[in-house]
């Protein structure tokens, strides 16, 4: 499976025009698009359009796409240069536009490289509990990304007291994806729920941007998402992590401006299990009321 079906993403006649529905499969727990399948979509129309792999792209989040809509792409590229693509996709519902991904693409076969940050030194994915599942997570795409907690709490865990602004979990999407821009856009997004980890209390994070810089894409079977929260003032949080291969890899780098607010619902935790994979494009119903 490829990142194009794990998202449900159909590409128009000419290329530049793509739809995707909004299934809950591809949604938050509160009913609307997830933003880091949102960039991900973005990033395999703009890839395909101009054959050149994504350096660096940032996604602002204009308007919700609630499940059930479909949400219509239209890929522009604005400059092409020998070694660098300047594009970006509009995203719609109907004439409204609801978010827009900037991004550069390319390659240079520049003799040097280096990477001069080190991943951290966490057990293995098999050796880290899952993280547990709030039961109204279900039928979202936050169930459909196994989620082994590296660093940090699990959600019960978060007993008011502060912690650890340093979090990381290692992470795997279903159907053996090889890492690309767009999975590493689905994983970068979880550092919108990392600010309850110095907190000490459940929040939820409506993401205002999502940023992601790719170093070198290299297989591996799970991604290392090593998340450091930066501050959190007049309801804003700013976070960034490195994402990281099994073989200590780096595979790029995500960061985020958040909207926070605190959790304050009782929750029912679900015992985790490894994600089954369903098909994006099939429709499923939750009777659990969500909060966005």
């Amino acid at each position: 499976m490829d990142a194009r079906h794990f998202l449900g993403l159909e590409r128009g006649d000419d290329g530049r025009h793509w739809r995707m529905a909004v299934t809950p499969s591809v949604s938050t727990p509160g009913h609307f698009l997830y933003g880091g399948c949102a960039l991900a979509a973005g990033l395999v129309a703009l890839e395909e359009a101009s054959g050149r792999p994504t350096v660096w792209a940032t996604a602002q989040y204009l308007s919700y796409a609630p499940t059930g809509t479909e949400v219509e792409w239209e890929v522009v590229l604005a400059a092409s240069g020998r070694n660098t693509t300047q594009g970006r996709a509009i995203a719609r519902l109907g004439e409204r536009e609801i978010l827009t991904v900037n991004a550069a693409l390319g390659s240079n076969d520049l003799e040097v490289s280096g990477t001069w940050v080190e991943p951290p030194d966490v057990p293995a994915p098999d050796d880290c509990p899952l993280q547990e599942i709030p039961s109204f997570f279900a039928g979202s795409v936050l169930t459909r990304v196994e989620h082994r907690v590296a660093r940090g709490r699990l959600f019960s865990q978060l007993d008011g007291q502060p912690g650890d602004a340093h979090s990381a979990f290692w992470a795997r999407l279903p159907g053996q994806l090889e890492p690309s821009a767009a999975t590493l856009a689905v994983i970068g997004d979880y550092v919108s729920g990392a600010v309850s980890q110095p907190l000490g209390r459940r929040t939820l994070g409506r993401s205002l941007d999502n940023t992601l810089r790719v170093a070198r894409l290299v297989p591996t079977g799970w991604v290392l998402c090593d998340i450091r929260m930066h501050a959190l003032a007049h309801g804003f949080a700013q976070g960034e992590a490195h994402l990281w291969a099994e073989d200590g890899t780096l595979l790029g780098t995500a960061s985020q401006s958040i909207s926070v607010r605190l959790w304050t619902d009782d929750t029912v935790f679900v015992r985790p299990t490894a994600p089954q994979e369903t098909s994006a494009r099939k429709k499923t119903t939750t009777s659990e009321k969500t909060v966005p």
